[in-house]
């Protein structure tokens, strides 16, 4: 794997039981070269050109989590659909050259990367599938990327969803298919679900263009499937080598919510059998 980077976080430079993606999903590349492009995009990484004066014009990617209220999924499910969307997202062919959303996408790229991450259920998850974006279903757990733009015009039907309250209790899923990759969070944090979907969406979106582009291709053939799980303390630093190593990528948060400025909060890991 190519070695790139330690890229900032929320502000900052920034065989799980797989289901058939939704019709709205764009993962699956119908052309090479122009995947490639996209891919070449993405690897450039964040331009880290700052906010704009005026603070409605700050960009951000809105993730809903959708959050059945009877018989909600497991947390580690809905953190992989999370990831997956925003990857997802990055790569979608109406982000490439001459695509409808490639310049909403690279205004957010090049400026500081801004993830905020929204619960729906009901109604307003149908809603929300109405809004421009990419949902990625894992295991039963839904979650949708939209088309960044500025925080001050963030569609009504987005923008009454809640950010922060409802929870999940950390799940065991038992060891992760070799054939995805997996991304590592960092228990000791103790984040909170939102806080969890946009670090493992940066882990996503950082993974994916650390990778050749063969393999990135190949990911975006399983719907850029993968693993999310906790690492505890011995599990961390070993991993931590890893990212010294340049065989694993780190999201390092910039600490204005929930986490010390400079925190480690995900690494990511290759599919073991790539």
């Amino acid at each position: 794997m190519t070695r790139i980077p330690e890229c900032g976080a929320e502000i900052g430079r920034a065989a799980e039981d797989s289901t058939a993606a939704t019709p709205d999903i764009a993962a699956t590349p119908s052309d090479g070269a122009a995947f490639r492009a996209r891919h070449a995009e993405l690897a450039r990484g964040y331009y880290g050109e700052g906010d704009p004066d005026d603070p409605a014009m700050v960009q951000a990617m809105q993730m809903v989590l959708h959050l059945p209220k009877a018989d909600p999924p497991p947390r580690s499910a809905l953190l992989a659909a999370a990831a997956a969307a925003a990857v997802a997202l990055c790569l979608d062919e109406r982000v490439g050259p001459g695509g409808e959303w490639e310049q909403r996408y690279l205004a957010w790229k090049r400026s500081r990367i801004r993830k905020v991450a929204r619960r729906a259920r009901g109604a307003q998850w149908q809603a929300t599938c109405a809004v421009p974006g990419v949902t990625v279903e894992i295991a039963g757990a839904q979650a949708r990327a939209l088309v960044p733009g500025p925080v001050g015009a963030v569609d009504p039907r987005i923008k009454r969803l809640q950010i922060g309250g409802t929870d999940l209790e950390h799940d065991d899923p038992g060891p992760p298919d070799p054939g995805l990759p997996v991304l590592w969070v960092n228990a000791g944090l103790g984040m909170t679900l939102g806080k969890s979907a946009a670090q493992v969406g940066h882990a996503s979106m950082l993974l994916a263009g650390a990778l050749p582009a063969g393999d990135a291709l190949r990911w975006a053939g399983l719907g850029f499937h993968c693993a999310v799980r906790d690492a505890d303390a011995q599990c961390w630093a070993s991993l931590a080598e890893r990212v010294g190593e340049g065989s694993a990528v780190a999201v390092r948060d910039a600490g204005f919510t929930e986490v010390a400025p400079g925190s480690m909060t995900v690494i990511a890991v290759p599919a073991a059998s790539w």
